[in-house]
């Protein structure tokens, strides 16, 4: 996520990116005093959110917001201003908010939670797993598949536990009333190949204590909701690998 912030005064500039900061910790910020420069060097950057002050000299925040969702249309524009007289012209702009100073966390969060143009978890070279509704694997924006779907629900449960090592009793046990154990070290073998075709063995890790995965290795729209990850809150409707009966969700 890329947000621009733009402020004439250095100091309520460093304020702005701070506070920003501690909300979107793994965003990128894009900080400047000049209001022209800031749009002559982000013209054709992909903007998510912009946090403009309003009281600027040469080119006021009204102005900037104007050319900006004139090259994208779908730029999210939170005006930061310490004034109140400027909120109609900010609604006439179908801004996604407005902001007093000072700026504190607690209303950046508020703010962003209710943007106008939510903005998607962005796509990496990780591997990207989605708890959100049916549990599905993905690389690269394609899906992953299994040559079991039993494999897939042992992965599922490897997302589930968070990085923690399970043993193979354990996982029988979730899988099956029976004993299974010989077919389940064919899903472990399974999963190991698949996860090798894509460069993604390093995810599955086997240990002394059992099998886990590395939750650094992955984007996970569960984590990043239990991260206050204001776009992956925005994703859950309540529903968390709804194909398996075993997972259950603790919501924040």
């Amino acid at each position: 996520m890329k947000i621009l912030l733009v402020d004439d005064e250095k100091l309520q500039l460093l304020r702005l990116e701070e506070t920003v900061k501690k909300v979107l910790p793994e965003a990128e910020l894009l900080s400047y005093s000049n209001p022209l420069k800031a749009f002559e060097e982000n013209e054709k950057e992909q903007i998510d959110i912009a946090f403009l002050d309003i009281e600027m000299p040469g080119l006021n925040g009204i102005a900037l917001a104007k050319k900006l969702k004139g090259v994208n249309p779908k730029i999210n524009i939170i005006f930061v201003t310490a004034y109140n007289n400027y909120a109609m012209e900010a609604m006439k702009m179908h801004a996604s908010g407005y902001v007093s100073k000072p700026v504190s966390p607690a209303k950046v969060k508020e703010e962003v939670e209710g943007l106008r143009f939510p903005v998607e978890l962005e796509p990496t070279k990780k591997l990207q797993i989605k708890c959100f509704g049916n549990f599905e694997l993905f690389f690269q924006a394609k899906p992953l598949r299994f040559s079991y779907s039993k494999s897939k629900e042992l992965f599922a449960y490897l997302v589930d536990r968070e990085g923690s090592a399970i043993n193979i009793n354990e996982l029988n046990a979730v899988l099956w009333e029976e004993d299974h154990k010989s077919y389940l070290r064919n899903l472990i073998a399974d999963i190991q190949k698949t996860l090798k075709s894509v460069g993604c063995a390093d995810v599955f890790v086997k240990s002394h204590n059992g099998y886990s995965i590395d939750v650094d290795k992955v984007d996970c729209d569960a984590y990043e909701y239990k991260k206050g990850n204001p776009n992956a809150i925005r994703m859950y409707r309540g529903e968390y690998m709804i194909q398996y009966s075993w997972p259950i969700f603790e919501d924040l």
